[in-house]
C-alpha cells in the first residue's frame, strides 16, 4: 500500500495550493482520510478529515479557507488551500484508514510528506 502525496511548494501570503494524495495498493475499502501538518519545532496536527461518506472536519484555524474533497472511485483526497498564511508553513501528510488485503483488519497509513512554505 502506498500513499502518494503531491501539490507542495513555495507561495506567496494570500495564494492558493492544492495538495493531492493517491492511495495505491492492495486495498478493499478506505475509510476516513485526513490531512496533518507539521511545523518546526512543534506537534503534527489534523488540519482536514472527510468520511467515505463525505463528512468533513477541519482545523479552527483553516476554516473557511481550506477544503478537502475526496474522489472514491480514484482513491484519491485532495487539500484545496486558500489564503494562505505564513503560519501555514509546514510539512502537509496524508492519512487514510485502509482496510487491505490480507490484513483482515482496519489499518491508519501515512504517505510522505510534502512542504508547503508560505512567504513572500
Amino acid at each position: 500500500v502506498q500513499l502518494q502525496a503531491s501539490g507542495g511548494g513555495l507561495v506567496q501570503p494570500g495564494g492558493s495550493l492544492r495538495l493531492s494524495c493517491v492511495v495505491s495498493g492492495s486495498i478493499v475499502s478506505i475509510g476516513t482520510m485526513d490531512w496533518y501538518r507539521q511545523a518546526p519545532g512543534k506537534q503534527r496536527e489534523l488540519v482536514a478529515a472527510i468520511t467515505s461518506g463525505g463528512s468533513t472536519n477541519y482545523a479552527d484555524s483553516v476554516k473557511g479557507r481550506f477544503t478537502i474533497s475526496r474522489d472514491n472511485a480514484k482513491n484519491t483526497v485532495s487539500l484545496q488551500m486558500n489564503s494562505l498564511r505564513p503560519e501555514d508553513t509546514a510539512v502537509y501528510y496524508c492519512n487514510a484508514y485502509l482496510y487491505t488485503r490480507g490484513s483482515g483488519s482496519w489499518y491508519d497509513y501515512w504517505g510522505q510528506g510534502t512542504q508547503v512554505t508560505v512567504s513572500s
